[in-house]
């Protein structure tokens, strides 16, 4: 990966991860696929690797991204999903070729072909987001509680009340802020 540009937030969850790529969105926003070859960058290490991409098509990713990042707040919200967002969605979901394949550990991945495009790989990443929106997946899309960040995030864990997109980022500078806090009130242990 190239230093220039910030490194990326990856998780889990391909859809979620794809929305990171668009951080702090309430406050100064960090754009992680600022240029089409970042794009290229952050698909290989999904595993969904592409040999170029276009200044098209990374509007076209953004777009997705957007939409994915609309629905899912939407149904964190538990609010009805934006029709504009589940079209693109829809569009970008039915637009790629990509084979879903077993591994020898049983686990689900996608395959590109060797001539695959950027749509391509977009359609698994629709194809994801799908199947986490229409609930086919087993846990909750949840909202960051960080004022600043608000990323839709997928969380699994037992309990299913996760507040924080990841703690390395946001749950830390939270519980740093509050640990501060406690220190200049005379509060810490």
């Amino acid at each position: 990966m190239r230093a220039e540009f910030p490194d990326f937030r990856l998780g889990k969850v391909l859809a979620t991860s794809f929305t990171a790529t668009l951080t702090e969105r309430r406050g100064e926003p960090v754009e992680r696929i600022p240029v089409p070859h970042r794009l290229v960058d952050w698909l290989a290490v999904n595993g969904l690797a592409v040999d170029s991409c276009t200044p098209a098509q990374l509007d076209l990713a953004r777009e997705l991204r957007e939409a994915i990042h609309a629905a899912a707040t939407a149904a964190a919200l538990q609010d009805a999903l934006p029709a504009s967002a589940v079209q693109v969605i829809n569009d970008c979901s039915a637009r790629g070729r990509a084979a879903a394949v077993l591994t020898p550990e049983g686990r689900r991945r996608w395959r590109l072909g060797p001539d695959s495009r950027v749509e391509d790989a977009l359609s698994v990443i629709a194809a994801d987001a799908i199947g986490i929106l229409s609930g086919e997946r087993d846990g909750r899309l949840a909202l960051c509680a960080s004022p600043t960040c608000r990323a839709a995030f997928f969380d699994t864990s037992q309990s299913r009340t996760r507040k924080w997109c990841e703690m390395n980022t946001c749950g830390n500078r939270q519980k740093k802020a509050r640990f501060n806090r406690r220190k200049d009130s005379g509060q810490a242990e």
